[in-house]
């Protein structure tokens, strides 16, 4: 947990950022990402280090032997002149970590000129970090080098006092994430961390898992996810299993390399070292991956439009359409091998959307996969993002059908008010749905009045496969009974004689 100190201890630190000049909260945090990146490679030489002298075991090295090479590390600079850690980082380590290769770091030529790194034949090129892959459109923003030191006095405390594991590096991490407060110019925002375990908890991955977000943003679903298989298996997994979880279990694509670059780290601060990040178009006809993963868990962008020209034809044959949120619905079929679950988040409008595209993709849903829950959220879980109604559909994919009878949850509370502020409160209906989800056979007796029921396939079919709880919904209409017409007259007489009375004593105190 991120305790009111290291909250104040993290937002003095963006406070000393923002007060030199860099306000948008994506900078600020792509920035810090840089620099406790940089951290983590002299922590993961220490190590070593430390390995080295106990074992006699020869390491490769992060760092190179020079004295230019040294000088990189943050444990060798932390404490110098604030002008020479500014040059330090500026001129050496930023450009050394843009061309990192195989787990190292290039070196310097006398004259200052970074020595590219070679491959001689015993290293691949897997061993590059994600993180490294995206680093080379990266920007070295920080302004001065008193903001620059106040940063790194800042981050190190925090390190040095109250980061004790990786747990709390990821926490830390999820609370600045949790400053962006805008959406996207295409409508994608950062899921709650409760929405996103919610929603692994109805999937339970497992270490055999292949797990996929296709509009992965910050990587906030593999984070969610990779934690619990930890908590759930961790003291049960194999090495193979465990060199899976470390690499290729994990894969998220998005457009913005900023995100990448934050999703990798983001990953990485979870123990997830080597990561498949990639910069892919998703529903364009640039991303050609098909029948690859296991689960799908995902918040696609719901505002955007495509160019008709780019989409990948595949999609196109599900859902004629430009619109992101029907495109994507198509992907996660597609990605996924068949036996495949997904968990996604739409808008409301996908659920009864009249068009020929919003029926097609539900009925592709309904007919050729098999449907298993609909689970509508109240409009405020966003906030502060945006107020947008949503519904997690939870779906298998079958390519024959499967359908029997859909869950339905009407969420009326998750935890937390559903105003701008998100405060926590008691009333949270998500340990009811992870429960009922679970145990659906316990389900059948329940009627359409109540919280959650099942909808018979025929029943969705006949209703051109509308999927809005409000259509199987009955509202149970309790009688008011009213007092008879005389009684509620006289009693607006009498209201009436009253404020008459009032204003003729108002009148005599004033004359």
């Amino acid at each position: 947990m991120v305790t009111g100190i290291i909250k104040n201890k993290i937002d003095k630190i963006w406070t000393d950022i923002w007060a030199g000049g860099i306000t948008n909260p994506l900078t600020v945090i792509e920035q810090l990402t840089y620099l406790m990146f940089i951290r983590s490679l002299d922590e993961k030489e220490l190590e070593n280090e430390e390995f080295e002298n106990m074992t006699g075991q020869k390491m490769d090295k992060i760092f190179p032997q020079s004295e230019a090479g040294q000088s990189m590390r943050w444990s060798k600079f932390k404490e110098k002149d604030s002008r020479d850690i500014f040059d330090i980082v500026s001129q050496r380590v930023f450009p050394a970590i843009k061309k990192m290769k195989y787990g190292q770091l290039p070196d310097f030529s006398e004259t200052g000129e970074l020595i590219e790194i070679i491959d001689n034949g015993n290293k691949k090129e897997e061993g590059k970090t994600a993180f490294a892959r995206y680093m080379e459109g990266a920007a070295f923003l920080i302004p001065t080098p008193q903001v620059l030191q106040k940063i790194i006095t800042g981050l190190d405390d925090l390190y040095e006092h109250d980061i004790s594991d990786l747990d709390m590096q990821g926490d830390l991490y999820e609370y600045m994430l949790g400053k962006l407060a805008t959406a996207g110019q295409n409508g994608q925002f950062r899921t709650p961390k409760h929405i996103r375990e919610m929603m692994v908890e109805l999937l339970a991955p497992s270490p055999d898992d292949y797990i996929v977000d296709p509009a992965c943003g910050t990587a906030g679903f593999l984070v969610s996810a990779s934690e619990y298989i930890r908590r759930k298996y961790e003291d049960t997994m194999t090495n193979a299993q465990w060199e899976n979880f470390i690499s290729t279990a994990f894969t998220g694509f998005d457009t913005d390399n900023t995100m990448l670059r934050i999703s990798a780290m983001n990953l990485m601060l979870h123990s997830i070292t080597n990561p498949e990040i990639e910069y892919k178009d998703s529903v364009s006809k640039q991303n050609q991956v098909s029948s690859k993963y296991t689960i799908c868990l995902a918040n696609p962008p719901f505002k955007g439009t495509v160019d008709a020209e780019s989409i990948n034809d595949d999609l196109k044959a599900i859902t004629n359409t430009k619109k992101t949120e029907l495109l994507f619905l198509a992907l996660f079929i597609r990605l996924l091998k068949t036996g495949g679950r997904c968990a996604c988040i739409v808008p409301d409008g996908v659920l009864f959307g009249s068009s020929k595209a919003h029926k097609s993709i539900r009925k592709e849903l309904v007919e050729n996969q098999k449907l298993q829950a609909v689970i509508s959220m109240p409009s405020g879980v966003f906030k502060p993002y945006a107020g947008v109604s949503t519904a997690v559909l939870v779906f298998t994919k079958t390519g024959a059908g499967g359908t029997g009878n859909v869950w339905f949850y009407d969420m009326k509370a998750d935890g937390f008010t559903l105003d701008d502020k998100r405060s926590e409160i008691s009333e949270n209906d998500i340990p009811d749905i992870i429960e009922r989800f679970h145990s659906l056979d316990k389900e059948t007796g329940r009627k359409r009045t109540e919280q959650s029921f099942l909808v018979p396939k025929e029943e969705i079919a006949g209703n051109d496969y509308d999927l809005s709880i409000n259509k199987y919904k009955e509202v149970k209409y309790i009688p008011v009974e009213y007092p008879p017409t005389s009684e509620i007259l006289a009693e607006i007489k009498e209201l009436q004689k009253k404020i008459s009375d009032g204003i003729e004593e108002l009148e005599e105190m004033l004359g």
